[in-house]
């Protein structure tokens, strides 16, 4: 029996374990969280940090595939694991690479990935030596994440709320749509990629909910499931990789960031899809045959966030009336504490048609609360 160690606790390990078990494999978690999520489903939960070296060498002792459900983890240990034979999907050095913004990008550029214009900035005093970017966002390089470390700079007054860290600046791009695409590739090479969703944002940067299909032309579609398939053959990547897309207002696809793990963006795959991102991971990092991707049917997903104004033992109001609706499906997170915009869970929907499913949508956001 196959065991695979997950540096990460949270949602996307226990969604991932969901998945792995189907095969009759075993996941051993590695999480800081005492009460991670991961930590009941888990064939072995072990409390550590992600980003200490020894507890991570550790920790892969007697796995035989080590993966990560989050980027922030002790890449060194992953590079010295590797050396030793250890299997580790993703690469370590595609997880150094995405963990910094500014390399990110300039991998981008280097392999013709069409993306926006940017410069790289160490310091807020350079941003006044380009001001010919505004408007622009501000980007951490390193540890920003769910709209952390993210400023936008519509002009020179904005200038004062940059960051004091190696950062980048990249041009504002006039968006259309912002869509996303989950694509895999195993050791042997064999690349799938799924449907591009639709991606709609709180104003706090979070998504709120998800569509698929995306109310896209054909044409961006197979522009953005191209970039894709190159992006993934280039970096020659194993495992999956989520990569969010603008498109603007002349129809051009444009590489935002990319995730080397499952992702927000894919969870509407596990009714919606023939093959759920979670069990396209497992197939990925083990070299198996990769699933078909197609859709089931329309389908959405809604973020289900901690309500602002309740810190607590979380309370789920509208259960009921969200469980009498068909085609609906709780996931919740076992996470027992609510604060302002925590990720709790998210619900999955499908319908015969897209009228039905922002009806049902509409309803979700509703009735649907997470309070203290």
């Amino acid at each position: 029996m196959k065991k695979v160690g997950v540096l990460g606790g949270g949602q996307l390990g226990r969604m991932m374990i969901q998945s792995a078990m189907n095969l009759n494999i075993q996941v051993k978690t590695l999480d800081p969280d005492p009460n991670a999520p991961c930590k009941a489903t888990a064939h072995e939960f072990i409390v550590g940090s992600l980003n200490d070296y020894d507890t991570v060498i550790d920790f892969a002792k007697d796995v035989d595939v080590l993966t990560i459900e989050i980027e922030n983890v002790n890449t060194e240990a992953l590079i010295d694991l590797q050396n030793k034979g250890v299997t580790v999907y993703p690469k370590p050095e595609h997880i150094q690479m995405i963990q910094d913004k500014r390399v990110q990008k300039q991998f981008y550029i280097d392999n013709n990935i069409p993306t926006s214009p940017f410069v790289l900035i160490d310091s807020i005093d350079q941003l006044n030596n380009h001001t010919d970017m505004l408007p622009a966002v501000m980007k951490v390089g390193k540890g920003g994440y769910d709209g952390r470390g993210v400023q936008v700079m519509k002009s020179t007054d904005d200038f004062s709320k940059g960051f004091e860290a190696p950062s980048l600046l990249e041009k504002m791009v006039d968006i259309d749509k912002e869509i996303a695409i989950i694509a895999a590739r195993n050791a042997n090479g064999e690349i799938s990629i799924f449907p591009a969703v639709e991606v709609v944002y709180h104003e706090s940067n979070l998504v709120d909910y998800l569509l698929s299909p995306a109310t896209i032309t054909t044409e961006v579609e197979e522009k953005a499931k191209e970039i894709a398939t190159s992006l993934v053959a280039k970096m020659e990547f194993v495992g999956l990789l989520a990569i969010e897309f603008f498109v603007d207002k002349e129809g051009q696809v444009i590489v935002n960031e990319i995730a080397p793990r499952t992702h927000n963006s894919g969870h509407q795959t596990i009714e919606g899809n023939i093959t759920s991102q979670f069990d396209q991971h497992i197939r990925s990092i083990l070299n198996l045959p990769l699933g078909n991707t197609s859709r089931r049917s329309a389908s959405a997903m809604v973020n289900v966030l901690g309500e602002k104004g309740y810190t607590g033992e979380a309370i789920y109001e509208g259960l009921d009336e969200v469980l009498k609706l068909p085609g609906v499906y709780i996931h919740l997170y076992e996470k027992f504490m609510t604060k302002p915009e925590r990720k709790m869970g998210h619900i999955t929907i499908i319908a015969p048609s897209k009228d039905e499913l922002f009806d049902k949508v509409d309803a979700v956001k509703k009735h649907f609360k997470v309070i203290a």
